[in-house]
């Protein structure tokens, strides 16, 4: 059986949905905090059990019968991630998949990076066969600035840097590919990145092409942003590793074009164009 933690956001939904559509839903379950939320699933004959990474006694039951987990990373901290591995370890998973990042390295200025670094690290240590799939950074990102921005007028923000910006269903299509094709991806991957490194001027330029509206990107100082964050009333942990996407960015640790993604679906993959018009339009 192959069980998907966070079936029930972007991605993990988005790699279940594809599974089914290659597999006997008998041979799938998945991993989330709310059952409720996965009726749709549950419908279609796929187990939903209710798990939460800082809890082992539920992730015990959750990946019980998994020959294969994928956990699907959730915020910067490495400590439940790891705890994931080591459940899907106990459960018997011959295979552990993680969504790991494109700029994971220890001494990345981005908090989150480090901390798939570092969970990379354990899930090598582990002695399983294994994946940690270097995801590209998520294209609808931009769309959160963006959306402020088109009412504006203007994007204000740190600098920032080009990033290889990727599409959510590219990645939940290497994913399927990587679980259900095992001898594809093996290891820590290259970075699975979309086709082109732009910045958020580009991004900025973009929107204006799309939506007929005038964006003017305007660079904040770092301090000067963060104190404006704070006042808008987002939590300082939210504010500081925010702060980090830009200085990472900046320092170039998003801007690797890859061609293992499009190699891997045998297509080019969704660029930020083609990601803004879906996710602005809605």
């Amino acid at each position: 059986m192959i069980i998907v933690t966070g079936a029930t956001g972007r991605l993990g939904k988005a790699v279940v949905e594809r599974l089914a559509e290659r597999m006997p839903a008998v041979e799938l379950g998945v991993s989330v905090r709310d059952p409720e939320r996965a009726a749709e699933l549950t419908a279609r004959g796929i187990r939903a059990r209710r798990a939460d990474f800082d809890d082992p006694g539920a992730l015990a039951h959750a990946f019980e019968g998994a020959s294969q987990v994928l956990i699907v990373s959730g915020p910067a901290d490495p400590a439940p991630h790891q705890a994931a591995i080591e459940a899907a370890q106990k459960a018997g998973a011959g295979r552990i998949l993680y969504t790991s990042h494109m700029g994971a390295k220890p001494d990345s200025l981005f908090l989150a990076t480090r901390g798939h670094a570092a969970t990379e690290q354990h899930l090598a240590d582990a002695g399983v066969s294994f994946t940690a799939l270097r995801n590209g950074f998520y294209a609808s990102t931009t769309a959160w600035h963006l959306r402020t921005a088109l009412e504006t007028g203007e994007l204000r923000v740190p600098q920032d840097g080009p990033v290889s910006w990727t599409a959510h269903p590219d990645l939940a299509d290497a994913a399927v590919i990587a679980l259900t094709e095992p001898d594809r991806l093996q290891g820590i991957t290259p970075a699975l990145t979309g086709p082109a490194a732009l910045d958020l001027a580009d991004a900025a330029a973009i929107a204006s092409d799309l939506t007929g509206k005038k964006i003017v990107r305007v660079v904040m100082d770092d301090e000067e942003w963060r104190k404006q964050a704070l006042a808008q009333g987002l939590p300082p942990f939210v504010v500081d590793l925010t702060l980090g996407i830009f200085q990472a960015s900046r320092r170039g640790e998003f801007a690797t074009v890859d061609p293992a993604l499009g190699e891997l679906l045998g297509r080019r993959p969704m660029d930020l164009r083609a990601v803004l018009e879906a996710e602005l339009a809605g």
